[in-house]
């Protein structure tokens, strides 16, 4: 099978892209031949069809001037660029399917009517929550919101939801709502939906009806696993307000009344990087360590190393790989109750749930895997079940390969 992986961004950026090229290599290896289009950036990996990527441009933050901002907006709602280059892609390699990831933006679904209109069929992964939230992450400048699903787009602008700008907020609303008029995802054939919670709240917006399936995210299974019990906890992840890193500084800071030294190792970096250090100096000094941005194999490291894991999100996750792979290394998490964490986490299981924004619930959750190691292994071993039951990679690729057959098919029926 000759497969077309699309996404704006052709480096390991995120999880999309990790998954993106994480799944090509899978899919290799099954003897498929891959090729990738998205936009032109400097740190992509070198890609064969370069030449007909559009130009690189960045949205954040987005121009000042009325010129360029009006420009953006129609790359946004209608990209010639990308539409005539996956053209000139599609026309060489000829694609048996086209796998589509995060477009929106830089990219835009013009590629989706390029494709079927050369006749070939688009599978496309969703990693947000876009096609039911102009912001991406169902928040209203940092809080949870979901009222754009079964309502007006309208909330986003008078909630200036996007960053608290009227500007960037209604321009956000302009794109989703100029794409369901237009219906331009209309010709997707399937949806891959992570999460059941990411698919619930898609069907509970309406949109695409039927098309919408869920399949668990994959991750590496063919790591080392913890032979210890390991000590402390970790997070691995953004530093970003969503992920709730403060209220895993503050848990610190509860739980360094009991236990001295360090509790807390954090893998990352990001925006809030400068003031989580700060808070952790203020209310929790000598229990939390910053590591920084390490690669992906010192992440296994810190991982076989932890008592247990923490994702303390105050956002709905869709099925963020953190999970997945400590799970696979074989050691627990405890989560926010919220998103598609609840679809991962089985308390008493393999980790447990807390409420978000509650550091003395979080406190409690941690303190009993850093004051009994059988407890760590015990449940740690039950999350390494799990990895390999439903999140193996083979396991994934196959399935993957299924749903497009059923889109090849359907395709040459229509």
């Amino acid at each position: 099978m000759r497969i077309l992986q699309v996404n704006k961004f052709l480096y390991r950026r995120g999880g999309a892209e990790g998954y993106l090229l994480d799944l090509a290599e899978q899919q290799r290896a099954a003897g498929h031949e891959v090729e990738y289009f998205g936009m032109a950036h400097p740190d992509n990996l070198p890609m064969r069809y370069a030449a007909h990527f559009p130009t690189h441009v960045e949205f954040e933050p987005p121009p000042t001037d009325p010129r360029g901002r009006a420009e953006l907006v129609g790359r946004m709602l209608w990209s010639r660029q990308a539409y005539r280059g996956i053209g000139a892609v599609i026309a060489d390699f000829a694609p048996d399917v086209v796998h589509m990831h995060n477009i929106y933006h830089q990219l835009s679904p013009s590629m989706i009517r390029a494709s079927v209109k050369a006749g070939v069929p688009v599978v496309m992964t969703l990693h947000d929550y876009k096609l039911a939230c102009p912001t991406y992450q169902f928040l209203d400048q940092g809080v949870i919101c979901t009222a754009c699903v079964g309502g007006s787009l309208t909330s986003a602008v008078k909630r200036r939801c996007k960053d608290g700008s009227l500007a960037a907020s209604t321009i956000a609303a302009v794109e989703v709502g100029a794409h369901r008029l237009l219906k331009s995802y209309d010709p997707v054939a399937t949806f891959v939906c992570p999460s059941a919670f990411l698919r619930d709240q898609m069907v509970a917006a309406g949109l695409h009806p039927g098309k919408m399936v869920h399949l668990d995210n994959f991750t590496d299974t063919q790591v080392p696993v913890r032979d210890a019990a390991g000590s402390g906890v970790l997070f691995a992840g953004r530093l970003s307000r969503e992920k709730g890193v403060d209220v895993l500084i503050e848990a610190a800071g509860v739980l360094a009344t009991d236990v001295s030294g360090v509790l807390v190792d954090i893998v990352g970096d990001g925006p809030e990087r400068g003031e989580l250090e700060h808070l952790a100096q203020r209310v929790a000094p000598g229990a939390v360590r910053f590591h920084g941005r390490v690669s992906a194999q010192d992440v296994r490291a810190h991982l076989r190393a932890a008592r247990v894991s923490a994702v303390p999100s105050r956002w709905y996750e869709n099925q963020p790989l953190s999970v997945l792979e400590a799970f696979a290394s074989g050691v627990p998490v405890v989560g926010s109750a919220l998103g598609g964490l609840t679809d991962l986490i089985t308390p008493s299981v393999d980790g447990a749930l807390v409420p978000a924004e509650d550091a003395l619930a979080l406190a409690a959750a941690l303190r009993p895997y850093l004051a009994d190691a059988e407890l760590s292994l015990r449940q740690g071993a039950a999350a390494r079940e799990r990895a390999l039951a439903r999140h193996e990679p083979v396991a994934h690729a196959a399935r993957i390969e299924e749903i497009y057959a059923a889109a090849i098919s359907a395709q040459a029926a229509a």
